[in-house]
């Protein structure tokens, strides 16, 4: 790829309603055509991925009638990265009477995001929040409730309301635990196929539409093509390009990439949310971060000194020589500001030279206060399996001590692109979650990330799925050809990557990969950085074709085999998330353009030239623009301000 691409024709979303925002998502339910429930009987639908998107839409599309074929490339459904979610879901239930409803979670959504999202995914994705937590609830789902029974909420980054639900720090945990016992029920219904242990490695595509998938399976080493009249990516995220980040180490980039190469388009890839509240890296070995939940800044108060170096144990500093500078610097949100901002701080005061612990990479997240106030027993309750974790990882005891945390890359706004129905550029492939990019905008507000899957999974898809399979007439066979060709595209990279014989693990590579992305392409981006990661990776790339090392063969379980196919589809998403970020000069959200910055060190959104959707065709002679113009009728875009 070199550094220059090409414009191509303007990409609308023809699917969303027009008329009343509050009327859109009914409208487009009734307008969506209907399958009767014989007919669902002959209709299969794969769903690769089993996290909270996938593992609900499975379960709720089984539960209607289809066929379903799930895949995962864990042991269980259970493994999915979403079982990894600590602080809560957002819904607009107003039991607190603090002011929330729907239209005021759209709102927050959308200014969180920096307004780069869509009026009308982002509202409807407000209105469906409420049925989410009845939904769950209803599964059992032990969320935490106050002293009278009912549901308790908290509050979160980018909102002065609280409407984050919880189950102490395990949310995502028993979230998925309740959307997989809704899919164990369909499997033994026999409404849903599940394979476990399969990874995706191909999209078949036959006349035109997304008709099924090639996998391997990783512990026989077989490929093996599964056919479908339509296809459902629930793969999550891709911020392990990064090597370092919060994700699972499974976490990958692969199926979505393989879709992009056969078609799909990919938008805003430069968007890569860092959470401001994980525990520092410690050493050149570790191979992962930890993620401390934003849940954690309700009662936790952000500071550093106020003079570099010194290097004091937080103890022996008195309360006026500290810096609490998120509530000096955004008097009206103080400690819950959104992740970019908090994050940014985080840096700034860092490299001021004001930061703590080894390397000064760190700020303290201290509980002193909220223990004096609330008790102890009171934030244990709230937070102590929290608490718990940080103490085994690091060895610090966070009742008597400040946890240490710095900012690391944790969410993905960018994914394939998809319209209101959620179906990409390919017919018949629809993208739901994490693996789209659809509802967050430029930065994820906090707890946003549950609520988008199971709104997906539970309530969007399988209206819109429906209107797809009752109005394609029919599908005919997959073209033999096709399917011919897609499994000899897996085997062909399988044996290329076997046969290269070279000196140097892919993880060894992957660990260089993430350290320029991090360097060139992480919190700040410049002109001059994003050309340097745009020079080098394909210099990466090419030695790791020529020099990578995979012991072992294709016939069985071999996870160096798996990692390095992973790791060859990061070099090509990297390129594209460096080249999306050198074209966008501007600042929004999670990226940051150091040529564009306020006086006060804020991002500077250029609204006049970049207030569009960027998405990417795969071209032959090199990537494709297409730009999705972003249309405000209900929320007017102003200069971000949480001061």
């Amino acid at each position: 790829m070199s550094l220059s691409w090409t414009i191509g024709e303007p990409i609308k979303d023809e699917k969303a309603p027009s008329g009343p925002i509050e009327e859109r998502w009914d409208t487009r339910r009734f307008q969506a055509k209907l399958v009767n429930p014989a007919n669902k009987r002959k209709l299969t639908v794969i769903v690769v991925g089993t996290g909270l998107a996938g593992g609900s839409a499975a379960a709720t599309l089984g539960e209607l009638g289809y066929k379903v074929k799930s895949f995962c490339y864990q042991d269980s459904p259970r493994r999915a990265h979403s079982i990894a979610a600590q602080g809560g879901i957002n819904a607009a239930k107003n039991y607190r009477g603090d002011g929330d409803s729907v239209h005021r979670l759209f709102y927050d959504t959308v200014k969180g995001g920096d307004f780069r999202a869509r009026e009308s995914n982002v509202y409807r994705l407000a209105q469906v929040s409420v049925n989410i937590i009845d939904q769950a609830v209803a599964q059992g789902v032990p969320f935490a409730r106050e002293y009278g029974g009912l549901l308790d909420t908290r509050s979160f980054g980018g909102a002065q309301v609280s409407r984050t639900f919880y189950a102490r720090g395990q949310t995502g945990q028993q979230l998925l635990l309740g959307a997989y016992q809704a899919l164990e029920r369909q499997i033994a219904a026999g409404t849903v196929e599940m394979h476990t242990r399969h990874e995706m490695l191909e999209l078949v595509i036959s006349d035109g539409r997304a008709r099924g998938v090639v996998v391997r399976d990783l512990v026989t080493g077989e490929v093996e093509t599964h056919l479908a009249d339509a296809v459902v990516l629930a793969t999550g995220g891709y911020g392990n390009v990064f090597f370092l980040s919060t994700n699972a180490k499974g976490c990958n980039t692969t199926a979505i990439w393989r879709a992009h190469q056969r078609g799909a388009m990919f938008a805003n890839p430069c968007y890569t949310q860092i959470h401001p509240t994980c525990i520092p890296v410690s050493g050149e070995y570790q191979s992962k971060l930890t993620l401390m939940s934003e849940s954690l800044r309700n009662d936790g108060r952000v500071w550093v000194p106020q003079r570099t170096g010194d290097d004091r144990t937080p103890a022996d500093i008195p309360e006026d020589e500290r810096d609490y500078y998120l509530e000096r610097i955004y008097p009206a949100f103080g400690n819950l500001v959104p992740r970019d901002i908090a994050s940014r701080a985080a840096k700034n005061v860092c490299d001021e030279g004001r930061g703590v612990g080894p390397g000064g990479l760190g700020v303290y997240l201290d509980f002193a206060d909220a223990i004096a106030r609330l008790g102890r027993e009171a934030v244990e309750k709230k937070y102590g399996n929290l608490f718990e974790m940080y103490e085994r990882i690091t060895g610090e005891n966070p009742y008597e001590t400040p946890m240490r945390i710095y900012p690391a890359v944790h969410y993905t706004m960018g994914g394939l692109w998809v319209d209101y129905d959620l179906q990409s550029t390919i017919p018949g492939l629809f993208v739901i979650g994490e693996a789209n990019f659809s509802d967050h905008g430029a930065n994820r507000l906090g707890a946003s990330a549950l609520m988008q899957g199971l709104a997906d999974g539970y309530f969007v898809l399988p209206t819109t799925l429906g209107d797809y399979l009752a109005g394609a007439g029919g599908f005919g066979e997959v073209d033999a050809t096709e399917v011919a060709q897609a499994e000899a595209a897996v085997q062909e990279k399988i044996d290329r990557l076997l046969a290269v014989n070279g000196t140097r693990t892919a993880d060894s590579y992957h660990r260089e990969l993430g350290r320029l992305m991090w360097d060139y392409c992480g919190m700040e981006r410049t002109d001059e950085s994003l050309r340097k990661a745009l020079e080098r990776i394909p210099e990466l790339r090419e030695e790791f074709w020529n020099n990578v090392k995979v012991p072992g063969d294709g016939e069985g379980l071999n996870q160096a085999l798996e990692r390095a196919g992973r790791v060859a589809d990061f070099f090509d998403l990297a390129e594209l998330m460096c080249l999306d970020a050198l074209h966008r000069t501007e600042s929004c959200g999670g990226h940051f353009r150091a040529e564009s910055q306020d006086a006060d060190g804020e991002a500077l959104r250029d609204d006049e030239h970049f207030a569009y959707v960027a998405a990417w065709e795969w071209g032959p002679e090199g990537p494709i623009l297409h730009k999705e113009q972003l249309e405000y009728e209900y929320v007017k875009m102003t200069q971000r301000s949480y001061k």
